[in-house]
């Protein structure tokens, strides 16, 4: 059976002028927004049967194609009276760009008079969402922070390396950034993971990048992670079929690590919680009704 649900179109554009489209689920004059940050290669259509169930007649919830929507595409960008199209897509994404397509969609919401905003991030979104939080004073123009499903792809990458290809692809990727070509994609035979371009799999899967914002399995203090303060509202897959380690330990981690929230397990769903966006939905509204 079709499901149809009415939204507003939305033109984001970032303060480094990239535009973005967006869709505004819910009432144009909501008591809060949330803004949901996709993960890899997702895109404003990602989650929506979660999207769904947080929408009523006092939320809104802001959905848009960050750079890393699909795996190779393009966008535009401002350039004076003019437009130019960009290459982006999960493949080529510089992860820290994702700080001014974050904050293109907040400046979006905040002019259309929203007070109370939040942001939502679902797997690499939460990394996202975190990262931009670090660059804008701690992310003390939100509410909150929502983070479903956030893991470690480093962590992931070591559990997956059963032939030990993963040292080796590392030095190639670092090999070709050295030489000039950091947007060269890597070989699709160096191993079980993301087919992406040379810098994106060097922030993807090496411990000292940025983009490993919750290293729980490294013992190091994670930096970034503690300069959040935003109270925060972490919810972790049950059975998550991504993840190298039972859920519990990941939540132990957290608890230990996070500054200012909770966390919690959607018992039995995967990494799309699919089949758990009831309890989702009922945890975030408990979360922004505080």
């Amino acid at each position: 059976m079709t499901s149809m649900r009415p939204a507003y179109v939305v033109q984001i554009v970032t303060p480094k002028k990239f535009i973005l489209n967006g869709l505004w689920f819910g009432p144009k004059k909501p008591k809060r927004a949330i803004i949901f940050v996709h993960g890899l290669t997702g895109s404003a259509f990602s989650m929506q049967r979660t999207v769904g169930a947080l929408v009523d007649a006092k939320t809104a919830v802001i959905t848009f194609n960050n750079r890393g929507f699909e795996q190779i595409t393009s966008i535009k960008r401002m350039r004076g009276q003019k437009t130019e199209y960009v290459t982006a897509g999960a493949a080529h994404e510089r992860f820290t760009d994702c700080s001014d397509d974050i904050q293109g969609a907040v400046n979006t919401v905040r002019k259309a008079g929203v007070k109370n905003v939040y942001l939502a991030g679902h797997s690499t979104g939460c990394q996202k969402a975190y990262y931009w939080a670090s660059k804008s004073k701690g992310g003390r123009s939100v509410k909150g922070i929502v983070l479903l499903g956030p893991l470690s792809d480093y962590a992931i990458a070591l559990a997956e390396d059963t032939k030990g290809s993963l040292k080796k692809s590392i030095a190639h990727a670092r090999k070709l950034v050295k030489s000039g070509k950091p947007h060269e994609l890597m070989p699709k035979d160096v191993g079980p993971w993301f087919v992406c371009d040379a810098q994106r799999f060097l922030s993807l899967y090496t411990p000292e990048s940025v983009e490993d914002t919750f290293p729980y399995g490294q013992k190091k203090n994670p930096k970034l992670m503690n300069s959040v303060s935003v109270p925060t509202l972490v919810l972790l897959a049950g059975a998550d079929e991504h993840g190298d380690r039972p859920a519990r330990e990941i939540v132990r981690w957290f608890e230990k690590h996070l500054n200012n929230g909770r966390v919690a397990i959607v018992p039995r769903v995967q990494h799309s919680f699919h089949g758990g966006e009831k309890v989702v939905a009922r945890e975030i509204r408990r979360f922004v009704t505080k």
